[in-house]
């Protein structure tokens, strides 16, 4: 049977993945399409996303919870409307 500890220790290894694949995501992508969706200057996500993705990877406890957060922020937040605005689909 699977424990609470490397039940966790195994989802927070899946969302640092996550990171770093959003991290590469994030350095392909245009740097205008950022300013367009006002949001953070490209870099700075990727460097989020690279800090985050370690975080979770380490097993830093609260600072992988926050990790996590943020890694959901990107991919459920700003990478969708990011991808609307390359995609030419500026509705609401």
């Amino acid at each position: 049977m699977l424990s609470p500890t490397l039940l966790r220790q195994f989802l927070m290894a899946i969302v640092g993945v996550a990171g770093i694949v959003g991290a590469v995501m994030a350095g392909v992508t245009r740097d205008d399409a950022f300013t367009a969706a006002d949001r953070m200057q490209k870099w700075a996500w990727v460097a989020i996303l690279v800090v985050s993705g370690i975080a979770c990877l380490s097993g830093l406890g609260f600072l992988g919870l926050i990790g996590c957060v943020f890694i959901g922020v990107y991919f459920f937040d700003v990478r969708p409307q990011i991808n609307n605005i390359l995609r030419g689909n500026y509705g609401w």
